[in-house]
C-alpha cells in the first residue's frame, strides 16, 4: 500500500477549499490559461529493489511565472516500465496537484500525466463557470519537458528540469457540461473524462502492517465532466474494490449508459470505466484511470480516509 504520509499534509489544504473566482465556460468560450512548470524531477527505479519505482514531482505556477501569489506540487509513482502509462499500454495515469494554500486560487481541481517516453506533461484543471450558475468546466493543455539526466552503472536514473527551462503549458477551455443524455454521437465526439467527489474508504489495519484486515472499500459520487451524469458509486457484494456506480443524475434512470469502478489498493489507483449502449451506433467505452492519494484519520486500528475532489481524465487530449 502506498505511503500517505506526503499527502496527508497537503490535502488538508484541499483544492475542495474552492474557487476564489469563476470563469467563463459557455460553448462559445475559447479561454485560455497560462501555467508555468517552475521545477521538475524524475527518479528512476532502484534496480536493487525489486519493488521499487519510478517518482515524478512537479512545481507549477498558474500564469507566466513572474510575480506569483501560490503554487500547486504534482507527485505520481510508478513502475519504471511504465513510463507514465497504465501498465504501459495506451492509457495515461493522471495525477492529482495539491495547492499550496497560499494565495487566490480559481481552480476546483489541478491534475498532470506524463509520458516519460517523449518527455511530455499534460496538465487539467476544472473549474467554477461564471457564465453558467452551477455549473464547472474542464481545460487541458500539454508541453514538452527539458530535462537533464543523469546515472550511475549501479544506480536509478535522475533528471532534473534544465536551469534555463521554465517550460510554459497553455491550456484550453472547454464547455461546460452539455445536456444528459446527449446521444451516442455527440457523446463520442466529446473528451470523456471525471471529477470525483465525497470520496470515502475505511479500513482496519494494526500500526506496523502494511494489509487491512477489514476494508469497505471506496465510495464516491462520479461527474462526468463532457455531459451532466452523476452516478454514486460502491463496492460490490463480491469485492471491496470493485464495484457498479448507480445513476444519480436527473430522471429516474440512466440515459443508456452506465459506470463501473475498480481500485487498486495498493498502488492508490482508480479505474473508471463510462459504457455508452448505442442503438443507432455501435457502442463504446471511456476508461480513465488516476491516482486517488487520501487524507486518513486513525482511530485504534480504524482508518478512515477522504478526499476533495480528483479530476481524472482519459486518453492524451
Amino acid at each position: 500500500m502506498r505511503s500517505s504520509t506526503v499527502t496527508t499534509a497537503a490535502l488538508s489544504l484541499s483544492l475542495a477549499a474552492g474557487a476564489t473566482a469563476a470563469r467563463v465556460c459557455g460553448a462559445n468560450s475559447s479561454s485560455t490559461y497560462q501555467w508555468t512548470v517552475g521545477d521538475a524531477r524524475y527518479d528512476g527505479a532502484d534496480p536493487s529493489v525489486a519493488s521499487s519505482t519510478s517518482t515524478v514531482a512537479f512545481s507549477i505556477v498558474p500564469g507566466t511565472g513572474t510575480g506569483y501569489a501560490t503554487f500547486f506540487e504534482c507527485m505520481g509513482e510508478w513502475p519504471e516500465a511504465w513510463g507514465g502509462w497504465y501498465e504501459g499500454g495506451d492509457k495515461l495515469i493522471w495525477g492529482d496537484c495539491i495547492w499550496a494554500g497560499n494565495g487566490p486560487n480559481s481552480d476546483t481541481t489541478v491534475s498532470f500525466a506524463l509520458d516519460w517516453k517523449n518527455r511530455t506533461m499534460y496538465l487539467s484543471h476544472t473549474y467554477a463557470c461564471s457564465d453558467i450558475e452551477g455549473s464547472s468546466a474542464l481545460a487541458i493543455g500539454s508541453a514538452p519537458l527539458d530535462l537533464a539526466c543523469a546515472a550511475t552503472t549501479d544506480g536509478p536514473e535522475s533528471c532534473t528540469l534544465n536551469a534555463a527551462a521554465k517550460p510554459s503549458i497553455t491550456t484550453q477551455g472547454r464547455p461546460a457540461h452539455a445536456s444528459t443524455g446527449t446521444g451516442c454521437a455527440d457523446d463520442a465526439g466529446l473528451y470523456q473524462s471525471w471529477q470525483l467527489e465525497s470520496w470515502v474508504r475505511k479500513y482496519k489495519m494494526a500500526a506496523g502492517t502494511q494489509t487491512p484486515s477489514e476494508d469497505s472499500g471506496p465510495a464516491f459520487t462520479l461527474r462526468n465532466m463532457a455531459n451532466s451524469d452523476v452516478f454514486a458509486c460502491a463496492p460490490g457484494a463480491d469485492s471491496a474494490y470493485r464495484g457498479d456506480c448507480a445513476w444519480a443524475g436527473e430522471g429516474e434512470s440512466a440515459p443508456a449508459t452506465t459506470a463501473t469502478f475498480e481500485f487498486d489498493s495498493e498502488r492508490d489507483l482508480l479505474t473508471i470505466t463510462q459504457t455508452w449502449i448505442c442503438n443507432d451506433s455501435p457502442s463504446y467505452d471511456a476508461i480513465g484511470i488516476g491516482f486517488v492519494q487520501a487524507t486518513c484519520t486513525r482511530a485504534g486500528d480504524q482508518l478512515t480516509c477522504t478526499s476533495g475532489p480528483v479530476w481524472v481524465g482519459t486518453d492524451a487530449p
